[in-house]
């Protein structure tokens, strides 16, 4: 575990304190924004759908320019939400969380949706969370007995499990706040120069979404598109 993760477990639970609208709740409204659409975001499907088309049919390259894309808003979205320095930090924090929250939702759902999920279909929503937790967080979950698989296994089972709908969040909200919380304090000297902050950042957000984005490529397996 790095330092940024050491350090943001231990801050991450006050920062439930300083942004108590930071519950899981949030999570499910990303997610729900995340595909309808909000803002200049057109909704999942249709961006994965127009990337489809660019691309000839080809799903992986589809999938290959969702990520990019992603990447790209995730880094644009870090500097903004890094540029104010040490004195405005507490004060960004919420709004790093739930700008990444959205975009990082948003690149999920798009891939699942190229792959052929019903993201109507509340097994696939709860499968594109557990995707943002990423690969090593999952398999720790699996093996503690607090998720029931990976999010394949979520995505396709017999029975949806309503039960996940508040755990996988509140993991989600979790895993969040920690790598934000982690990340500021771990380059609280870069931040006292604005600027450098903004692009750690930047670096930072946007490496975490291109992880987040090959671990659902990697995870959700193509299936029968209707």
């Amino acid at each position: 575990m790095g330092i940024s993760s050491t350090i943001g477990k231990g801050v991450a639970p006050r920062l439930h304190r300083l942004a108590p609208e930071l519950s899981s709740n949030f999570v499910h409204e990303a997610l729900r924004r995340a595909i309808f659409g909000i803002g200049p975001f057109p909704p999942a499907a249709k961006a994965a759908d127009a990337q489809l088309a660019e691309q000839h049919g080809n799903v992986d390259r589809a999938v290959h320019e969702v990520i990019e894309n992603h990447v790209r808003y995730a880094g644009a979205e870090g500097f903004v939400t890094n540029v104010g320095g040490l004195v405005t930090a507490a004060l960004m924090i919420p709004a790093n969380v739930t700008g990444l929250a959205l975009i990082q939702c948003r690149e999920v759902a798009g891939i699942a949706h190229l792959r052929g999920y019903d993201l109507e279909d509340q097994r696939v929503r709860n499968a594109i969370l557990a995707c943002m937790l990423g690969e090593d967080t999952v398999k720790t979950l699996v093996r503690k007995k607090k998720l029931p698989s990976t999010p394949m296994g979520i995505a396709t089972a017999p029975a949806y499990d309503p039960h996940l709908d508040s755990v996988i969040a509140n993991e989600v909200t979790s895993e969040l706040l920690t790598k934000v919380a982690g990340k500021r304090i771990a380059t609280s000297v870069a931040r006292k120069v604005p600027v450098v902050g903004g692009l750690v950042g930047a670096s930072v957000d946007a490496y975490a979404t291109w992880q987040i984005g090959r671990y659902a490529d990697r995870e959700l397996l193509p299936r029968n598109r209707r």
